[in-house]
């Protein structure tokens, strides 16, 4: 009995782990490709959510500077400049300093090149100066607008010059040129506005790689005030308008995540960085939510297992204690089997059925013996040999009776594969759920993943219901009608995929045939969809229908433009689980072949390897008024 209780472990186990590698290891690959996807996806969108950022903050600087230009590109424009009148311009340019905090000195020049105008916020003297051999004046004349690059005024504060031209408002002929520092000092606090947090910090650089503004406004005031090299290095050599990633400062060894846009036409950089942990912040929670969500689901799976394992393996290891007696000969044995309404209770009940006829048959044996031994001695060799006979009659019935509740087991074994099937299918059911649930995009290949699972399984499925289909026979449900009518039916109804082109040629002799719908549909499908799997790429599929044998059968012919069927294959073709196919059961032209045959048609096939191939179904013609 030790040695029976080791094998009954060693069944469980089976079970147990058979169902937990179906089920789990499905579910761990899908849970490993969702997670992983899903966090690259997520910190994906925070680089590119960082690189927004900056490219905002780059349109932002861009119109704090290009706003200040209209200001001084409007007061060009003015009656009060274009007269050139000092007096006039003075107290214009008094009032837009005023008004403007930012313009730290503005200046008049006229169409020679010498200042008459110059009014600045520290300036200790306003001697007037001459512009006349200044490239800046040049440009602006040239161009009608300048903006210069960054400098320090005074040697502190970051400041650009502006010029725009004074025009002529009678003929638009340019007169002067209007030019104004402009301080760059609230670019910084506009900076720490938009980025309080101490673990982020944001720069706007020149072309240099010089300090514009700084979300510490310390930084600014340093002397050569720069980004560090190693930060420098990556920005400056980048041709790229926007970028982001991941960068490892020299200096600390931190990982970080910096994001830059260039301001547009100014050359300028918005530079921003946030420290790695913190950046994915978000992520990293998401990431062990998820495996907690994960590991309760394993837990699950598992316990679901051992049950499962369980309700299979009970009420077999109870039919097997029963052979085992059985076969001892011990018929009175009979542990408490299963009764339930499903293919074990059934097995059960066979199993039962056959004790009582071997026991019967043994009691037969018995009293025949007792028969035997009654008649005199003088006829002991015939009775040893009548003996012998029975013997091997009683050997022979029992070994059929096993036989045939081993044929019985099969099939009902052979229906439970549809249980492990469907849990596949359940889970998987229940991951696209739980995705569903999270609101996560999952990655396309994760659903195309999740799609083949599911198309395997109602492959699988597909293949049992073949398998029972072709061993089932039923009574033919025969119906007269039009052989036209029936074929448009069918193959409207059938998914012929696009690149596929269907061609129907359909006799106009309109021929009526006495068929099961039902079962011919069966045979015709099978003929359509091994045309449209041989051709996976580009073909034609021809669906005809023609008067044969004198006019005393219709023709059905299915062909197709595939890669046809070697001439050693053709005499198998029609066999039962013979198929060329890397996957399949072979019953697909079984089944049609045992179709035509129940309909008293005959099937026969014509190939040429490269060209195509085409099966023809010849079926009675049926009396119309039949």
């Amino acid at each position: 009995m030790s040695g029976q209780s080791g094998r009954k472990g060693k069944l469980f186990v089976k079970f147990l782990l058979v169902f937990l590698l179906v089920s789990l290891l499905p579910l761990g690959i899908v849970g490993y490709y969702l997670l992983t996807v899903s966090q690259e996806t997520l910190n994906k969108a925070i680089s590119h959510d960082q690189e927004a950022l900056a490219v905002g903050f780059a349109d932002t600087v861009a119109s704090y500077v290009i706003n200040f230009r209209n200001v001084l590109t409007d007061a060009a424009h003015l009656p009060d400049f274009s007269s050139m009148n000092t007096v006039r311009q003075k107290a214009l340019i008094d009032h837009i300093m005023q008004l403007h905090a930012a313009f730290l000195e503005i200046s008049v020049v006229d169409y020679r090149g010498m200042e008459t105008v110059r009014v600045g916020r520290y300036l200790q003297e306003a001697s007037l100066r001459d512009f006349s051999k200044d490239k800046m004046f040049a440009r602006v004349a040239r161009s009608g607008e300048y903006i210069g690059g960054m400098e320090k005024y005074l040697g502190s504060y970051p400041a650009i010059t502006v010029g725009v031209q004074i025009t002529n408002p009678m003929n638009n002929r340019p007169i002067g040129v209007l030019f104004a520092k402009m301080s760059l000092t609230a670019l910084s606090n506009l900076l720490k506005t938009g980025f309080p947090d101490s673990d982020t910090t944001a720069a706007v650089i020149d072309g240099n790689g010089f300090l514009i503004a700084h979300s510490d406004s310390k930084e600014i005031y340093k002397p050569n005030a720069k980004l560090p090299d190693d930060i420098l290095e990556v920005l400056l050599r980048n041709d790229a308008r926007t970028g982001s990633g991941e960068i490892e400062l020299a200096s600390t060894g931190e990982r970080v995540l910096a994001a830059f846009a260039e301001v547009r036409d100014l050359h300028w950089l918005i530079y921003i960085q946030r420290s790695v942990s913190v950046a994915y912040k978000s992520s990293a929670e998401l990431l062990g939510r998820t495996w907690k969500v994960m590991g309760i689901v394993t837990l699950f799976v598992i316990f679901l297992g051992y049950a499962f394992s369980l309700v299979i393996t009970q009420p077999i290891l109870a039919l097997r204690e029963a052979a085992i007696h059985l076969g001892e000969g011990d018929f009175d044995y009979l542990p408490e089997l299963s009764d339930s309404n499903d293919e074990i209770g059934d097995l059960s009940r066979v199993f039962v059925q056959m004790s009582d006829s071997l026991r019967d048959k043994q009691e037969e044996i018995l009293e025949a013996q007792e028969e035997l031994e009654k008649l005199n001695r003088s006829l002991e060799n015939r009775v040893d040999a009548r003996t012998r006979e029975l013997r091997s009659a009683q050997d022979e019935l029992i070994k059929k009776e096993r036989l045939a509740a081993i044929g019985q087991m099969s099939s009902v074994v052979g229906h439970e594969i549809r249980n492990p099937l469907a849990v596949i299918n359940n889970s998987i059911y229940f991951i696209k759920m739980k995705v569903a649930a999270a609101g996560m995009n999952p990655d396309p290949k994760v659903v195309k993943h999740i799609s083949i699972i599911e198309s395997e399984v109602r492959q699988a499925n597909g293949i049992i219901d073949e398998i029972l289909g072709f061993a089932r026979t039923r009574e033919l449900n025969l119906k007269v009608q039009s052989l036209n009518s029936y074929l448009e039916e069918l193959t409207m109804s059938f998914p012929v995929p696009e690149h596929v082109k269907l061609v129907k040629d359909f006799t106009d002799a309109k021929p009526m045939v006495n068929i099961d719908a039902d079962e011919m549909a069966q045979a015709l499908r099978n003929l359509i969809k091994n045309g449209i799997e041989v051709m996976p790429e580009k073909g034609t599929l021809y669906v005809r229908t023609s008067i044969s044998d004198n006019g005393t059968m219709a023709e059905i012919d299915v062909e197709d433009t595939g890669t046809g069927i070697p001439k050693e294959a053709l005499e198998k073709i029609f066999s039962p689980f013979f198929t060329t196919k890397a996957r399949g059961t072979g019953l697909g032209l079984a089944v049609v072949k045992k179709v035509t045959d129940r309909h008293k048609g005959r099937l026969e096939v014509a190939s040429i390897v490269g060209q195509g191939t085409c099966f023809k179904i010849f079926l009675p013609i049926a009396d119309k008024e039949s």
